[in-house]
C-alpha cells in the first residue's frame, strides 16, 4: 500500500485507487493525529484531533486505540435534480475507536471515508456515563497543509456574513477564514477544505495556529458553548478534496456523498426552472419594498411580469415586498413582518389565479429581518397558504449584521442573538426546510447558513445565496470585479448551488454604475454558476432591447444529466460543459478574468457520429469589461462534431455561451 509507516501509527486506510492514504498516529502522550498522503507524498501533515469541553476536561491526550474496522462501499445513486443525474459513491471507510487510558475512560470513534478525490472524517461520540452532554468550546481539529500553497478565502466573523470578495494570499497569510477554502500548492496540487452534513452543530471556520496548521474554530452561539449536544452524536464531516486539476475540485461529488440519502421521498413536485420578478428594480432604486408611490409589489406590476414570463417561457415570478412589514426600519428588525398577509395593493389570491391561467407560478418571498423565532411561529401557516396557491418555491432572507439573528424561545422571553452559522441557526434552517417539505414547498435561502450538501437529504433545499451576488453590481463599492465569478466556481460553488441572479443585459447598476462584464459573459453565467433555479434578473424592457442575447437565456437549461470541466484555473478562467437533463443538447459556459485569452476546447463529450449546430454567443472584436466595449457581441452558428476543437476568444471580463443541438448524422 502506498505511504510510509510512522513509529506511532495505529491505523491506516487508502482510497479505492490506492493513491490517497490516511494514517492515524498516537504519540507518547497519547495524543491523536492524522495525516493524508497522495502518491506517497504528504498533503496534510500530522494534524491533531480532540475536543475542549466547558463541562469537563479536554479530550485530547492519554488515548489508546481500542479497536478498528474497515468497510468498502461502491454504489451509484440518482439525484432528483443536480449538476449530474447519477452519482457514484466509491470509498473505503475506517472506523477507529479510542478510549482514555485512565480518568473517566471517555471514548469516541474517528470515522474516515477515503475517496479517489479526497477524504471525509468525523467524530462519532457514543452515549456514556461520564459524557452524557458535551459542551464543546472548541473542536481541536487541524489541517496541517504539508506544502507551500496559494489560498483563496473570505474572512469569518465579519459583519457582512459571506458577502466578501475573495482574498488571494500565500497560505501563511490566511487570517480567520470561512469554508470552503481553496488551495493550490506550489507543485500544482489543488485542495479544498470544507464540511459536509452540518446538522445540529456550529459551522466550522479555519484560523492559522502557531505551528502554521489551519485549526477549526466553531461559530459562537448564545449559549454556554458553541455546540451543546447530548450523547450519542456525530459531528459534521470535515472534508479535504484533492485534485491535480482545478476542474477536478468542481467535478467532485465528495460533499454530496457524505450526506445521508433523500429523506423526503418523491420530490417530483419541484421543477427546476428559470424565473423573473420584482427584484432588480428595487436594487436600482427605481421601485421600493415599502408601500407608497414607488411600491414594486403591486397587482398591476406583478401582472406585467407574469405576462412577460408567460410570453418568454419562464415558469416563475418572484415578488419581493408583497407582504405586510416592509414599511419603516425593517433591517435587522423583522418583528412586524406578517408572512400570511399581503399589502393592500397586492392581490395575492387573484395574482396566483392569473399566473396559473398563464402557466406561471408565483415564487414566494419571506424576508425575516433576522427575527427568526417570529418567522418560525408563522411559517407553517404561510407554507400552507402558499400550497393552496400553487406557490411551490420560496426565497427566504436573513438580512442583519452577522451575530445579530434574533432568537426568542418563548413569546415574552428575552431576545438572544445568534450568528448566521451557529448551532441554533443550523437547526432553524432545517426546521424551515422540513416545514416547507410537508407542504411541498422548495426553499432558496439568502443570507443563509453555508451549504454542506444537505440538498441530498432534503432535496427541497434547492439553492441559496451565501456569497457576494449580483446585487453588488447595482450598488456595491466596488462592484464585483471580473475575477469574482471566476473565483466563485472554485470556492463557494464547491459547496453547492448558488442563486447568483445572472443575466443583467443592461450592464448597468444604480445611477448607471458599470457592471464589469461583457454581454456574452452574462449569458455564460447561466452555465458556469450552477443552480436548479436561475433568474433572468434584468428588467423586461432591457431584454426586449437585446433580443439576440436574450434568446440564449430563454433556451438555456437549468437541470443537467452531466457536467464536465473543460478547462480553467482558479480565479483566472472557467470553461464548463453541461448536458441538458432528459435532452440531447449540450451547453458550454466560459468566463474570464480581466486578461484576454484564447481557448481551444475539445468537444470529445459529444455523441459519436452525430453532427451538432453550435450556437455561439461570444465577445465581439474589441470587447472588454469597461465602457461601451462591454456590449460588443456576436451571435453565430457553425457545424461541429465529436473530436472537433471549438476555438473561443474571451475578452477581459468576458465570456462565451454555446448551445450545441444535434442536427443529424
Amino acid at each position: 500500500m502506498p505511504g510510509f509507516v510512522h513509529a506511532g501509527q495505529v491505523a491506516q486506510a487508502a482510497s479505492p485507487d490506492g493513491r490517497i492514504v490516511v494514517q492515524l498516529e498516537l504519540d507518547g502522550e497519547g495524543r491523536l493525529a492524522y495525516r493524508v498522503l497522495r502518491d506517497g507524498k504528504p498533503v496534510v501533515g500530522d494534524s491533531r484531533l480532540g475536543f475542549i469541553f466547558r463541562n469537563g476536561r479536554q479530550l485530547l491526550r492519554g488515548l489508546q486505540l481500542e479497536n478498528q474496522a474497515t468497510r468498502r462501499a461502491d454504489e451509484t445513486w440518482e439525484q432528483p435534480w443536480g449538476e449530474r443525474r447519477f452519482v457514484r459513491d466509491h470509498h473505503n471507510e475506517l472506523r477507529a475507536s479510542f478510549v482514555e487510558k485512565d480518568h473517566d475512560r471517555r471514548r469516541f470513534d474517528m470515522v474516515f471515508r477515503v475517496f479517489d478525490d479526497g477524504v471525509g472524517f468525523r467524530y462519532d461520540v457514543p452515549a456514556q456515563p461520564k459524557l452524557a452532554e458535551a459542551q464543546i468550546v472548541q473542536e481541536l481539529t487541524e489541517f496541517a497543509i504539508a506544502r507551500p500553497a496559494t489560498a483563496w478565502w473570505i474572512p469569518a466573523f465579519e459583519w457582512n456574513r459571506e458577502e466578501y470578495l475573495y482574498h488571494r494570499t500565500p497560505l501563511a497569510e490566511i487570517g480567520v477564514a470561512q469554508t470552503p477554502i481553496t488551495l493550490r500548492t506550489d507543485d500544482g496540487l489543488h485542495v479544498s477544505i470544507h464540511e459536509a452534513a452540518l446538522v445540529d452543530y456550529a459551522g466550522m471556520n479555519l484560523m492559522r495556529g502557531d505551528s502554521g496548521a489551519l485549526r477549526a474554530i466553531l461559530t459562537p452561539g448564545s449559549g454556554v458553548a458553541p455546540v451543546v449536544r447530548k450523547t450519542p452524536f456525530a459531528t459534521p464531516w470535515r472534508t479535504i478534496a484533492i485534485s491535480d486539476r482545478a476542474g477536478g475540485l468542481v467535478e467532485s461529488n465528495l460533499i454530496l456523498n457524505l450526506n445521508e440519502p433523500n429523506k423526503l421521498g418523491d420530490v417530483s413536485w419541484f421543477k427546476p426552472h428559470k424565473y423573473v420578478g420584482v427584484w432588480w428594480s428595487l436594487h436600482l432604486g427605481k421601485q421600493s419594498w415599502a408601500t407608497g408611490p414607488t411600491h414594486g409589489a403591486t397587482t398591476a406590476n406583478t401582472r406585467r411580469y407574469i405576462d412577460f414570463a408567460a410570453a418568454n417561457g419562464f415558469r416563475g415570478v418572484l415578488v419581493e415586498g408583497w407582504n405586510v412589514g416592509w414599511d419603516g426600519d425593517w433591517f435587522a428588525n423583522g418583528w412586524d413582518f406578517d408572512f400570511r398577509r399581503p399589502t393592500a395593493d397586492y392581490d395575492l389570491q387573484g395574482l396566483a389565479k392569473y399566473a396559473a391561467s398563464k402557466g406561471v407560478h408565483l415564487i414566494g418571498h419571506h424576508e425575516t429581518g433576522c427575527a427568526a423565532s417570529h418567522y418560525e411561529r408563522q411559517m407553517d401557516a404561510a407554507f400552507a397558504q402558499f400550497r393552496t396557491l400553487a406557490i411551490d418555491a420560496v426565497k427566504t432572507g436573513y438580512v442583519c449584521d452577522a451575530g445579530q439573528v434574533e432568537r426568542q424561545d418563548e413569546p415574552g422571553e428575552a431576545v438572544l442573538r445568534e450568528w448566521h452559522e451557529g448551532q441554533w441557526m443550523s437547526n432553524h434552517h432545517l426546521r424551515v426546510v422540513q416545514a416547507a417539505a410537508r407542504r411541498q414547498v422548495a426553499i432558496n435561502a439568502h443570507e443563509p447558513i453555508k451549504d454542506t450538501g444537505l440538498r441530498r437529504t432534503y432535496p427541497n433545499w434547492i439553492s441559496r445565496e451565501g456569497a457576494r451576488g449580483q446585487e453588488f453590481n447595482a450598488w456595491g463599492d466596488p462592484p464585483n470585479p471580473p475575477e469574482h465569478e471566476v473565483t466563485l466556481v472554485y470556492t463557494r460553488m464547491l459547496a453547492g448551488p448558488m442563486d447568483y441572479t445572472p443575466g443583467v443585459l443592461s450592464l448597468a447598476g444604480k445611477n448607471g454604475q458599470e457592471i464589469q462584464s461583457t454581454l456574452a459573459r452574462q449569458l455564460a453565467l447561466y452555465v458556469a454558476l450552477y443552480s436548479p433555479i436561475q433568474m433572468a434578473a434584468d428588467l423586461p424592457e432591457h431584454y426586449e432591447a437585446r433580443p439576440e442575447a436574450f434568446r440564449f437565456i430563454k433556451d438555456v437549461a437549468v437541470d443537467w444529466d452531466e457536467s464536465r470541466m473543460l478547462a480553467g484555473e482558479v480565479g483566472e478562467f472557467v470553461a464548463i460543459a453541461r448536458k441538458q437533463r432528459g435532452g440531447e443538447a449540450w451547453f458550454i459556459g466560459a468566463i474570464n478574468d480581466r486578461n484576454p485569452r484564447a481557448l481551444s476546447l475539445l468537444l470529445d463529450f459529444l455523441e459519436p457520429g452525430t453532427r451538432y449546430r453550435a450556437e455561439l454567443y461570444r465577445d465581439g472584436e474589441g470587447a472588454g469589461w469597461k465602457g461601451d466595449a462591454r456590449f460588443r457581441f456576436v451571435r453565430e452558428t457553425r457545424a461541429v462534431a465529436r473530436g472537433d476543437a471549438l476555438r473561443l476568444w474571451l475578452a477581459g471580463g468576458g465570456g462565451a455561451a454555446v448551445r450545441l443541438v444535434p442536427i443529424g448524422r
